[in-house]
């Protein structure tokens, strides 16, 4: 943890300045922590259901209930997805879906115990807090029994998914059936507490204001400072079929920085280079970022936002990237060991 802790006023100020006097604050911050190398990762994202109830307003990927384009992945091409993964040297999988009613807490239980028999080093970094809640619903018990369930079957991590904006005036606007800035909070409260760590988010770009984000940057600062679950904190841009401007990019470049220098109790800040692109992900490396996030061996989330299909890249591609940056390379693990 960082001595220094700086106030919510005093980020403000520091989002003001110029981006390459801001980024210089940064990456002194980065080195604080210890950070000499960049870190990656080999995961595979294993969509197993894209039908949802939510119904979020900037989703491209989720279709509704009977919808004739819904897509359900059977419990064997989910294991034939996983084979081809650890063949391919994955490291961790997140197993995640759309809030999908045929989708029930013992199937995805069966399908956790299944991978975790055949790989018992294979790390389940899966799901969402959004998940855990409709979960919760559906079977009607408490958050606790769900993720204790879960966890009794092999689930290790709960990715920051669905965090958007922790602010419920822009959760409203852009979500408005999904889980509240608070019960997103308490479920991670939950996980934390039941022994699993898990990754906190943040996306950019809904119109929120500087005041929103730094709303939503004190909220997971309070939760760390209760449980120090969060094990990383990935800001990220809303990705659209729109080209992103560059000022937004300038934005995002910012927000990371001013994260790193926020987070004085969080050790891990990550680049998205999905959704900023191999251009910009480099730069942000420079703007106290530690970690350039997964090869992506299957992405359906974002490749549907931008109406493109995804293709993963090679452990030699984001090592290039790194060095591009000046940094050295690592392969990490789910709980960011380098391993390699």
């Amino acid at each position: 943890m960082i001595k220094n802790r700086i106030s919510i006023s005093q980020a403000k100020k520091l989002f003001d300045l110029p981006l390459f006097e801001l980024a210089k604050l940064a990456d002194k911050t980065r080195a604080e922590f210890g950070h000499r190398k960049v870190t990656y990762i080999i995961d595979r994202n294993i969509n197993y259901s894209n039908v949802c109830t939510s119904n979020c307003k900037f989703c491209y990927f989720s279709v509704p209930v009977g919808s004739k384009n819904s897509i359900r992945l059977s419990k064997e091409e989910i294991y034939k997805r996983v084979d081809e993964a650890v063949e391919l040297k994955a490291t961790q999988i997140m197993l995640q879906g759309g809030l999908d009613p045929e989708f029930r807490l013992k199937d995805i239980i069966e399908i956790f115990k299944h991978i975790k028999k055949k790989y018992p080093d294979l790390v389940l970094h899966s799901l969402s807090a959004a998940e855990i809640d409709h979960f919760s619903k559906i079977e009607r018990i408490s958050y606790k029994d769900v993720i204790e369930k879960l966890k009794d079957a092999g689930l290790q991590g709960l990715p920051g998914a669905g965090a958007e904006i922790l602010v419920d005036k822009i959760r409203q606007e852009i979500s408005p059936k999904k889980i509240s800035s608070s019960t997103w909070l308490h479920i991670h409260r939950i996980a934390h507490y039941s022994g699993l760590m898990s990754t906190a988010t943040m996306v950019i770009g809904f119109g929120e204001t500087i005041d929103d984000r730094l709303q939503h940057l004190k909220k997971v600062r309070d939760l760390q400072d209760e449980t120090g679950g969060f094990i990383a904190f990935i800001p990220w841009i809303f990705k659209s079929k729109n080209k992103t401007k560059w000022e937004n990019k300038i934005d995002y470049l910012k927000t990371v920085a001013l994260s790193r220098i926020f987070f004085d109790n969080i050790p891990n800040i990550g680049a998205s280079w999905l959704t900023v692109g191999k251009d910009v992900a480099p730069v942000a490396l420079l703007c106290g970022a530690n970690d350039l996030g997964s090869v992506m061996l299957e992405e359906n989330v974002v490749a549907s936002a931008i109406g493109q299909s995804h293709r993963p890249q090679s452990t030699e591609e984001l090592e290039n990237l790194i060095k591009s940056a000046g940094f050295e390379s690592a392969q990490r693990d789910a709980f960011y060991n380098i391993i390699k």
